[in-house]
């Protein structure tokens, strides 16, 4: 399974390809004037640290210099990883031309959305 899902917010909107790769999970975030891929995250599934019987994950995190999507991938894919109970991949590439700090929290939004629509899926699929 594969396919393209995008948040639909009429600013600052965000795509990610989302592929199933056996149990694991591989995303990659983009959106702006400029996709690429700016920082990749893995993160894997384990029992969290204030409660042993839920799921959290840990994430290691690669950032190419002077990008700033490490948090963005990090987060997400801690968030795919502890709610799938699987190993989660995710690159992230998101440029916007002189994004003000308004802009920034609309782009963080939207990945908020774009997490829910994503985790949607793949419970349906």
């Amino acid at each position: 399974m594969e396919e393209t899902i995008h948040t639909r917010e009429g600013e600052y909107d965000l795509a990610a390809s989302v592929r199933r790769v056996g149990h694991d999970v591989l995303v990659a975030i983009w959106g702006g004037e400029r996709p690429h891929i700016g920082a990749v995250a893995v993160a894997q599934p384990r029992p969290s640290l204030r409660d042993p019987h839920r799921i959290s994950a840990t994430a290691s995190v690669f950032c190419r210099v002077g990008h700033k999507e490490d948090e963005l991938a990090k987060a997400a894919s801690e968030i795919l990883a502890s709610a799938l109970n699987t190993t989660v991949v995710v690159t992230a590439g998101i440029h916007w031309d002189d994004l003000s700090p308004e802009g920034i929290q609309t782009v963080l939004r939207n990945s908020e959305i774009l997490m829910d629509l994503i985790l949607d899926r793949l419970a349906s699929g």
